[in-house]
Order: structure tokens, then C-alpha cells, then sequence
């Protein structure tokens, strides 16, 4: 696969220099659609990769290589992980975040088993990025809205949280668990107010994407837990307690067919 305009604008980014020759950390985004900058066609559905930079000081930038509808192996294979393996530098963080479309048992171009290929394809990236000198951190997937008869919200991932998991003990990698946030936070909202945080329209009940609240409120959580595992510094960090406004997610026009597969 042909490295994209948006790959190239991406990594651009991640070489900008501060003044006095310091260069800012790049915090790189590996995953889905739940995570992945969305364009105008799109809204007002929003990636939480949108809403990050809102709680990073600068410094630490985010160039968000999360795409719609990617598995841990079809990023890879695609040749996405090798577009920011290409650019990222010693320093520099990936987060990496799948396991929705890992799930697809019908189609084996994304498709993974959680205790074996899930884990080999995550393997990739950590090593991919230790062997350029960069931090892997391994985020366990966002969890979509789904509640029983009694209002409990429901796991939706099966295995692939636990098995990441597993994977961050082995490897001593660090562990965001936002899929134990996330379902803690539907939770406590409940039935009816987590639409608010999802992308439900007069012409659509989406349980999976979010709308800008939404995904404000998955980015706190990423922030959150950046801080309390130490992947990021308290000083990196700035918001965490503060309302965002919604008004600040936008959405770009598209610069390159890909960016809305």
C-alpha cells in the first residue's frame, strides 16, 4: 500500500522542533474508528483521537493513525504500522488500540483470536516500536453501549481485554484499561444519558461511535490513565478536571479518498 497524503502530513508532525532545538514527543495512534479523525461527511460522529490534544500541554502532539474499520492485523497488513514506524522517534509514545474489528469471525482479513493472532499482531507493534527507541503503551478497546433488561451495562469484547492484558504483564508494557473505564463510566450514567455520549442522530442509534461529548469523555479517560499509569507526566497533562467545550471538535474536509474508508 501507497503511503497516504495524510500519512505524510502525519509524519511531518512528528518532527516539528521546539525552540532552542528541543522536538516535541509525538504520541502516536494506532487503531479503529473509535479512536480515528473523522471529516465533514462524517459528523458529527467523532474519534476520540479528536479530543486528546485537548488535555495534552504542548510539547506532546498526537498524530492520530487510527483508521475506520481496521483490525491489529489489517492495520498491519495495509502497511499502516510501517508508515509510523517509518517517522516515529526515540522518545516518542504508540498507543496502540484494537480489537473491535479483531472480533469480525466472518472476514479473515481482519480478523483475529485473542490468545494467539490478537496477541502476535500486537507483539509487532511493541516491537516495532522499541526497536526505534519509542514507548509502546497498549490501550484495551473502548466499550460500546449495551445494557441488559436491568440496566447493567454489558462487556461487549469477550476475550481480547483480557488477553491484552495478559500481553502488557509479559511484555512489561504499560496498560490503559479503558475498557474497565469506559464500561464503569456507561454504568454510572446509564440507559439513557450515555446516548448523549454516543452518535445517535434523528437518523441513527449508533452504540459504537461517539458524537463529541462522547468522545471528550473517552479522551479524559485516556488522559486520566495516562497519568495515574505514568505514561505521561503530571506537567504533559493539563484539563483533566476542566468542562471541554463540544465547540472545539471540528471536522476537516477529506485531502485524500482514503481517509473515509
Amino acid at each position: 500500500m501507497s503511503i497516504t497524503r495524510r500519512q505524510v502530513a502525519l509524519g511531518a508532525l512528528a518532527a516539528v522542533p521546539l525552540r532552542g532545538g528541543r522536538r516535541e514527543r509525538t504520541l502516536f495512534i494506532a487503531g479503529d474508528s473509535t479512536a480515528a479523525q473523522k471529516y465533514v461527511p462524517e459528523a458529527p460522529e467523532t474519534g476520540w483521537g479528536m479530543a486528546l490534544p485537548f488535555f495534552l500541554r504542548k510539547g506532546v502532539k498526537v498524530a492520530n493513525h487510527a483508521v475506520n474499520g481496521r483490525s491489529s492485523k489489517s492495520f498491519i497488513d495495509e502497511g499502516r504500522l510501517a508508515a509510523i514506524l517509518s517517522v516515529i522517534r526515540p522518545g516518542d509514545l504508540l498507543l496502540v488500540q484494537f480489537a473491535h474489528n479483531d472480533e469480525k469471525t466472518a472476514d479473515p482479513t481482519r480478523y483475529t483470536e485473542p490468545w494467539t493472532t490478537y496477541q502476535d499482531c500486537l507483539r509487532r507493534y511493541l516491537d516495532g516500536a522499541r526497536s526505534r527507541g519509542a514507548r509502546p503503551v497498549l490501550a484495551t478497546p473502548v466499550e460500546r453501549r449495551r445494557f441488559d433488561a436491568d440496566g447493567n451495562a454489558l462487556a461487549t469484547h469477550g476475550d481480547y481485554p483480557a488477553a491484552m492484558r495478559a500481553l502488557a504483564r509479559q511484555e512489561d508494557v504499560a496498560l490503559l484499561d479503558i475498557e474497565a473505564l469506559s464500561l464503569a463510566l456507561w454504568q454510572r450514567l446509564g440507559v439513557e444519558e450515555t446516548k448523549v455520549y454516543f452518535n445517535w442522530t434523528d437518523t441513527e442509534q449508533d452504540n459504537t461511535h461517539f458524537n463529541p461529548p462522547g468522545a471528550i469523555a473517552v479522551a479524559r479517560l485516556v488522559a486520566r490513565e495516562s497519568a495515574r499509569t505514568r505514561v505521561l507526566a503530571p506537567h504533559d497533562l493539563i484539563r483533566l478536571r476542566e468542562e471541554i467545550p463540544t465547540s472545539w471538535i471540528t471536522w476537516p474536509e477529506a485531502t485524500d479518498a482514503s481517509d473515509l474508508r
